[in-house]
């Protein structure tokens, strides 16, 4: 994992701790629930004030998501529309590690060197009978223990174990957005959420032309 010993991080983080009276409008292009209406959520929330945002993006799910919608994701620019106008504190992204795995590598390298934080977990080794294990467990320690320094998360899943995750940094203060393809989310997920978006509704904003990487 490429984030540990948080602790040492105090003098990064400084300038973080006293974070400003957070003012959170009524957004826009909400899909809460099932029923959604796609031609009114054409893009990410139009409001800006989000204060500091972390991005959490699992990458295995939004591989599947990809897959599902025959695009290939562009990074760049998936990372400015999730980003947007605010205050970018961290972006994460987990996924599955094959370490003979070239092209992987490579896609690794590239995301680190161009804005991204990637924690990996080596799936490899597999015991008959038991399914792969994912990187819920990352996720959610990390989005609770950066709570204190960022405003706005936004989680990159649809995965329903994550949602004690995003209810306890709601708890903490923080608002959750999470995006995620509508049909493959689980129900509770959008509704602890601050906020749903339908991955369908921004793929034309986030893809490429050409498949290139493959997690």
């Amino acid at each position: 994992m490429q984030f540990n010993h948080l602790n040492k991080k105090t003098n990064e983080y400084k300038e973080l701790k006293e974070k400003p009276q957070r003012h959170f409008p009524t957004a826009k292009g909400i899909i809460k629930g099932k029923e959604s209406n796609p031609a009114n959520n054409t893009t990410l929330n139009d409001d800006d004030n989000r204060g500091r945002v972390a991005i959490f993006i699992d990458g295995l799910n939004l591989f599947q998501t990809a897959l599902q919608l025959g695009i290939e994701i562009d990074y760049v620019k998936l990372l400015c529309s999730l980003t947007k106008t605010s205050r970018l504190l961290r972006a994460f992204f987990y996924t599955k590690l094959d370490i003979s795995n070239e092209r992987q590598q490579g896609f690794l390298l590239w995301m680190r060197r161009n804005g991204y934080r990637v924690v990996t977990k080596d799936m490899s080794v597999v015991v008959d009978n038991y399914k792969k294990p994912n990187l819920n467990v990352e996720i959610a320690v990390d989005m609770i223990t950066l709570a204190p320094y960022y405003d706005t998360a936004i989680l990159v899943s649809g995965d329903g174990d994550l949602s004690y995750a995003v209810n306890a940094v709601s708890n903490m203060g923080a608002r959750v957005e999470v995006i995620s393809l509508q049909t493959t989310t689980s129900d509770y997920l959008i509704d602890v959420a601050d906020e749903f978006t339908d991955f369908d509704s921004i793929k034309q904003l986030v893809k490429k032309d050409s498949f290139l990487y493959q997690l």
